[in-house]
C-alpha cells in the first residue's frame, strides 16, 4: 500500500526557511522510501518566511523597501500584496525588519533594539494602497512594546520633562505620556489583523521579558529591567488610552510589539494559526494523508503553547494520524510533546558539533534525520506485515 506523507514543518530559525525544511524532510523521506507519495506544506507561523509564504499562497505580489534595522542600521526589508479578492490586502512580517537574525550575535541587547522599521513597513503598505495589513509576529530581536513601530507612525513617547524616548524598551521605564496627536491618519481608515502566538503575553510571571528575553541576549538582571519598563509602558496605555495590555492575549508576541500594535495602532489580534489556516488549508491535505511529519529548529517544553509542532499534531489528531517532530535541539520538558499529539521526536544532530557547525550543515542532517526515521518506520510495517 502506497504510504502518503505530509510534510508540514516550521522554518529553523535562522538556519534554514521552511520551504528548505520541508524539502530537506521530502529528500530522506524519499531516500528510504521511494514508492511514497509526499506532499510538502512549509508552515508560517508569523516569523521567517510569513509574508513570502501568504503571497505564494495566494498568487501575491512583493515589494522591497529599505528600512531602519533593529540596531539602527538601514536594511532590506519587504511586504506583500495577497492575490485575493476583498480588500486590498497588504501582508508583512515584523521578522523582515526587526528579526532576531537582523541583530549581530556579538551585540544582541534587547533592552536598546528597535521596532521603527516595523512601522516604516505599515506606512509604506499604506503608501502603496493597502485598505487591510495583515501583520505576522514572530521571531523578533526586540523587547520594545511597540515603541520604535508607534513613533515611526507619527506617534510621540515622552517623559516626565516632554523628551523623546530613545530606542529600545529599556527607556520605557521613563515613560510618562504618549502623545498622539501625530498618529497618521490613515490608521483609522486601514484594518490591520495581527497573527500571533495567543499564548504570550506583556507582563507577568510568564510576561514576554522573563519568557524570550534570554534567548534575544537578556541577562537576568537585564530580563527584570526589561520587565519593569514593560509594566511601566502598560500603565501607561492603561492609564492614557484606556486598555489593559498587560495580560491580554498575544499582546507580549514579539516582545510586546502585540500590545503595541493593539493600543496604538487599532489592531486585532488572532491566533496565527486561524490567520494562516485561511491561506493554507491544512485540513485538506490531512485528510490524504497517513503520516505527518514536522519539524523546528528546538522542541521543548515550550512547544505546546503555539509553537507550529504541536499545532500540526492537535490538527493531525482530528484524524488519526501519527505525527513525527525533527528538531535540531531536544530542550528541557520535551516529553511533554507526548501528550500533544506528537508520536515521536528527534534530534537531526549526529555527534558532538558547535552549534554553527550544525546550522551550517542544516540541510544535510535533516534530510539524513528524515531518512533514518522512515527506515524505523519501515522496520514497524514490516513487523506489521509479519
Amino acid at each position: 500500500m502506497t504510504l502518503n506523507v505530509l510534510i508540514a514543518p516550521s522554518g529553523f530559525k535562522e538556519s534554514l526557511a521552511a520551504e528548505d525544511v520541508a524539502a530537506s524532510i521530502a529528500r530522506g523521506v524519499a531516500r528510504a522510501a521511494p514508492e511514497a507519495q509526499i506532499r510538502c506544506l512549509p508552515m508560517v507561523d508569523g516569523g521567517e518566511g510569513f509574508t513570502k509564504g501568504l503571497v505564494a499562497a495566494t498568487g501575491g505580489s512583493l515589494h522591497e523597501v529599505e528600512v531602519t534595522g533593529p540596531v539602527g542600521q538601514p536594511v532590506q526589508s519587504h511586504f506583500g500584496f495577497l492575490g485575493e479578492s476583498g480588500p486590498r490586502t497588504a501582508v508583512l512580517e515584523m521578522a523582515a525588519a526587526a528579526g532576531l537574525r537582523l541583530v549581530p550575535t556579538e551585540i544582541r541587547d534587547p533592552t536598546v533594539t528597535t521596532t521603527f522599521g516595523v512601522g516604516e513597513l505599515i506606512r509604506a503598505a499604506m503608501d502603496a494602497g493597502a485598505e487591510r495589513i495583515l501583520i505576522g509576529c514572530g521571531d523578533s530581536g526586540t523587547n520594545d512594546g511597540g515603541a520604535g513601530m508607534a513613533q515611526a507612525l507619527g506617534m510621540r513617547l515622552l517623559d516626565r520633562k516632554g523628551r523623546e524616548l530613545g530606542p529600545g524598551g529599556r527607556h520605557l521605564r521613563d515613560l510618562h505620556r504618549i502623545d498622539m496627536s501625530g498618529r497618521d491618519p490613515r490608521l483609522d481608515h486601514v484594518r490591520i489583523d495581527v497573527a500571533c502566538n495567543w499564548h504570550n503575553v506583556l507582563c507577568g510571571p510568564k510576561g514576554v521579558a522573563r519568557v524570550f528575553g534570554p534567548q534575544k541576549g537578556a541577562s537576568p538582571e537585564t530580563v527584570e529591567e526589561l520587565e519593569a519598563a514593560l509594566d511601566v509602558f502598560a500603565g501607561v496605555i492603561a492609564k492614557q488610552l484606556g486598555k489593559d495590555v498587560r495580560t491580554m492575549a498575544g499582546g507580549g508576541a514579539s516582545g510586546g510589539l502585540g500590545a503595541g500594535l493593539h493600543a496604538m495602532a487599532g489592531a486585532h489580534l488572532h491566533p496565527r494559526f486561524k490567520i494562516v489556516d485561511r491561506y493554507l488549508k491544512m485540513d485538506s491535505l490531512l485528510r490524504e494523508a497517513d503520516l505527518v511529519i514536522t519539524g523546528e529548529g528546538g522542541i521543548d517544553y515550550q512547544t505546546p503553547r503555539g509553537k507550529i509542532p504541536a499545532e500540526v499534531a492537535r490538527r493531525a489528531q482530528n484524524y488519526g494520524l501519527p505525527v513525527i517532530a525533527l528538531a535540531g535541539t531536544i530542550g528541557s520538558g520535551a516529553e511533554v510533546n507526548l501528550g500533544h499529539g506528537i508520536a515521536s521526536y528527534a534530534s537531526i544532530v549526529e555527534g558532538p558539533c558547535s552549534l554553527g557547525e550544525a546550522m551550517e550543515d542544516a540541510e544535510d542532517l535533516v534530510t539524513r534525520a528524515a531518512e533514518r526515521m522512515m527506515r524505523l518506520i519501515g522496520v514497524g510495517r514490516v513487523l506489521k506485515a509479519a
